[in-house]
């Protein structure tokens, strides 16, 4: 019973894990157009702390939503993907700002949410309900 009632947060995370994704990824986009093709935001776009609070918000999203679904169903794929696309965001506070940086966050943030959608969409499997009863 309690797990019904939990299960809505958790896939409400994946959402919101998926969304912020899509919102790292339109920043990077828009860095790189704007910054060096317009010339203009470098101080705001390229600041190293948008950078750093972004990870740690994908790291503790992903973190919930994901290491919990996969203590929940037993599922390794969707938390392996995930890691990694963690892995590569984090790889990309290594480097210089510019195209290196925007290109491995890109992939993170790809495969992070690649992560959270496999979550949600096993927990709307027909093997979730059977099995978890979810």
């Amino acid at each position: 019973m309690l797990q019904r009632a939990i299960n809505p947060i958790r896939q409400r995370l994946d959402r919101i894990g998926i969304g912020l994704s899509g919102l790292c990824a339109l920043h990077c986009l828009a860095s790189i157009v704007l910054v060096s093709g317009l010339g203009i935001g470098g101080e705001f776009f390229l600041a190293p702390e948008i950078h750093r609070w972004g990870l740690a918000a994908a790291t503790l999203v992903a973190a919930v939503a994901i290491g919990w679904g996969a203590l929940r169903h037993r599922m390794a794929a969707p938390f392996v993907i995930a890691m990694t696309g963690l892995t590569f965001m984090g790889a990309a506070l290594a480097v210089p700002h510019g195209f290196k940086e925007a290109v491995l966050t890109i992939i993170g943030v790809a495969l992070v949410s690649l992560g959270h959608i496999l979550n949600l969409r096993h927990c709307h499997s027909a093997a979730c309900k059977e099995r978890c009863g979810d």
